[in-house]
């Protein structure tokens, strides 16, 4: 049998804390390039001045990954290139990545942005769980459920997802 040296049940409570702690060395290679760090999460944030270096910052990033026996899973890994909708010229995109898809939308800790950094997509999803929640506090209500219940319920699952992320709009 080979040797195990090193594993995270997927899953457990513990991936997280432990790609915390392990992510705490990972650090840009470009100036005004930032990594946001979410539990098992990162995005990495390049501005337009440094669109030729994504390629650079993509590999060291794996280089870590290879160094603390994680796998970067290209696969997962998505590009949004964000720009204004006001501008007067419209922009050149910098040319694509090899095994990186490109994308118009993106969902960030459950937030939905556009790449014109709209939330609209965002709102809209909000609105319709919501109205299949509502619909099915009705039902609840039509069974026989308690008013004071239902309000709990309410506050529970509706107002929790309307206030979710909101002071970030």
């Amino acid at each position: 049998m080979a040797d195990i040296s090193a594993s995270i049940i997927k899953g457990s409570a513990i991936g997280p804390a432990s790609y915390v702690v392990h992510a705490s060395d990972l650090v840009s290679i470009t100036a005004g390039n930032s990594l946001c760090k979410y539990a098992d999460d990162m995005y990495v944030i390049i501005p337009a001045s440094n669109r030729l270096l994504r390629s650079a910052e993509l590999d060291n990033i794996q280089t870590w990954a290879n160094h603390n026996n994680l796998h970067l899973n290209r696969a997962k890994c998505v590009e949004i290139v964000f720009s204004q909708t006001r501008r007067s010229r419209p922009i050149d995109p910098p040319p694509p990545l090899p095994d990186i898809t490109r994308v118009s939308t993106i969902k960030i800790l459950g937030v939905t942005i556009t790449n014109k950094l709209s939330v609209s997509d965002h709102i809209s999803s909000v609105i319709r769980s919501c109205a299949l929640s509502l619909h099915a506090l009705r039902t609840l209500r039509h069974q026989g459920m308690d008013q004071e219940l239902l309000q709990t319920v309410y506050r529970a699952v509706i107002i929790a997802k309307l206030m979710y992320a909101s002071s970030a709009w």
